[in-house]
């Protein structure tokens, strides 16, 4: 007998095929049957959920998230249950919340994401196991960061790695894979990832080849040197043979729009030429992280607690803002930085405004508010980048081999602070906009985008789609309704359209209604 049957949909299976009327049976955990409308018989105690007028799609699956560092403060995960998302990938830029070596360095590194978190564990295992204990609604695939294995191995420190570090980051890395960590990651804009030389990023990317992991990277660039940073990441997976996922392609800064098509030709012409190697973008022209990854890569040198000294010093803190300043009008605009979160503390209140404002009410410019800014609050001041036009993003998105993914990380539907939208919206906001008013895309494509492929990406073969045996996570929506509702001034706005979300079979999601169920776990790779 079936659990569940979904009954009176159209099935968009996530292969990119048409969409056909079909009821869905579900029993265990898994779907069961695809059958022509009203022909499955439900048993005495299934549920039926009504699907006339919806789409019934294999539930989203983001491929670019930090969510593993907020899952346990929220993982009732609304703002992803409410766009239909079922699993989210973690471990992405660089930042992972394992290995720990020191807690109070990992914390430091990731602060902007990690607020509150305490790091009691070692490593995979310990860090699923605390997840566990609370679980959450949606499942969570890993990847190990590359700024965690130097922060394990070598510490925060600006030099390259010697004499037995790079065997120790290497046995890490092993390490987690054995674990079932799905991924490896690099976000080479941030310290003390951006220290690394690309043999020592290639090197670790053949280890994760050897264990049949994806290397996902935060390019060293995307601003001018964005081709040349497309070129570093095709050569590591040329040198290593890993698969390689390019992370949110973009180009920042208005002299560089228009260079994602010549980025695009090149992952192109490194398909041909045998490179697995795939792209993921969200639908915004804004960016989200943190502010002292604007800052040259010598004030981080240490780490944070090194950045505050440096801060302290007059005659440092004049060089730091100078450098800053002399990125502004060429891939900065500090009237588009805006304050997204912040520690409690003097400039509180400029969260939502621009560094700009903030220059105005210190009488400075802005990048001496930015040094006073950071030295307020921590050196922990999360941001929001406008500086991607339109067009690339769009671009982007309609490419074939470009997977959808949010890199977001609030799971809360209200809380302090202005987070970037695309953690309440990515997935709606494709298929409201760019599906149903603009049709750049079809929408067994926006699918597949959001399913098939970033399940592929990741060896996930039990789903990403609807198809009979596979794992019953599902999406049920009304794609004449569906949309984002979260914006940047008004950002903590749940998406709609969404009417049941099932995670293993269990309704998270019913009737637009979260239900309290908490099916979701720590997804392993296998080995």
């Amino acid at each position: 007998m079936n659990d569940l049957i979904i009954s009176g949909g159209e099935v968009v299976d996530g292969t990119g095929a048409p969409p056909r009327a079909a009821d869905v049976a579900v029993r265990d955990g898994r779907i069961t049957a695809l059958a022509a409308p009203g022909t499955l018989q439900p048993g005495p105690a299934a549920e039926v959920l009504d699907a006339s007028g919806l789409v019934v799609a294999p539930g989203f699956i983001d491929l670019h998230s930090h969510a593993d560092f907020t899952v346990q403060d929220h993982p009732a995960a609304d703002t992803a249950v409410h766009q239909g998302v079922t699993t989210l990938l973690g471990g992405n830029c660089g930042f992972s919340p394992f290995p720990v070596a020191d807690a109070a360095a990992l914390s430091g590194s990731a602060g902007f994401l990690a607020s509150g978190m305490e790091f009691r564990w070692t490593d995979l295992d310990g860090y699923a196991a605390a997840v566990e204990a609370d679980p959450p609604a949606i499942n969570l695939a890993t990847q190990v960061g590359h700024q965690a294995l130097r922060l394990a191995a070598l510490g925060a420190d600006e030099r390259a790695a010697t004499g037995g570090e790079p065997a120790r980051m290497r046995a890490l890395l092993a390490e987690a894979a054995e674990q079932g960590a799905f991924g490896f990651s690099t976000g080479l804009i941030y310290a003390p990832g951006s220290y690394a030389s690309p043999d020592e990023v290639a090197a670790l990317a053949a280890t994760a080849a050897e264990h049949g992991m994806l290397y996902s990277t935060h390019m060293r660039d995307e601003t001018g040197a964005l081709l040349a940073a497309v070129g570093e990441a095709l050569d590591a997976a040329r040198r290593s043979g890993v698969r390689l996922e390019i992370s949110h392609l973009k180009a920042m800064g208005p002299a560089n729009h228009g260079a994602v098509d010549a980025a695009l030709a090149a992952i192109e012409a490194a398909r041909a030429d045998g490179v697995d190697v795939t792209a993921d973008v969200y639908p915004y022209t804004a960016s989200s992280t943190t502010l002292t990854s604007r800052l040259p890569g010598w004030a981080m040198d240490g780490g944070t607690a090194r950045l505050l000294e440096r801060l302290m010093e007059r005659s440092t803190r004049h060089r730091i803002a100078a450098e800053l300043r002399a990125r502004f009008g060429r891939d900065i605009d500090p009237a588009g930085v805006i304050v997204a979160e912040l520690p409690e503390g003097p400039y509180s209140a400029f969260v939502g405004r621009s560094l700009t404002d903030l220059a105005a009410e210190l009488g400075a410019d802005p990048a001496d508010a930015a040094m006073e800014l950071l030295a307020a609050h921590r050196a922990t001041v999360s941001i929001v980048n406008h500086a991607m036009a339109p067009a690339d993003v769009a671009t982007v998105l309609a490419h074939p081999l470009v997977s959808v993914a949010s890199d977001g990380w609030t799971l809360r539907p209200a809380g302090p602070g202005s987070p970037h939208p695309r953690s309440f919206g990515t997935f709606a906001r494709v298929l409201g906009r760019y599906v149903r008013e603009e049709g750049l895309l079809t929408l067994p494509e926006a699918v597949r985008k959001m399913t098939s492929l970033p399940a592929a990406r990741l060896g996930l073969a039990d789903r990403g789609e609807v198809r009979a045996g596979l794992v019953a996570d599902l999406a049920v929506f009304d794609p004449d309704t569906v949309i984002d509702n979260s914006g940047f001034a008004d950002p903590w706005r749940l998406a709609t359209g969404v009417r049941h979300v099932l995670v293993r079979g269990v309704p998270v999601l019913r009737d637009a209604a979260a239900t309290g169920a908490r099916p979701g776990r720590v997804l392993r790779r296998a080995a």
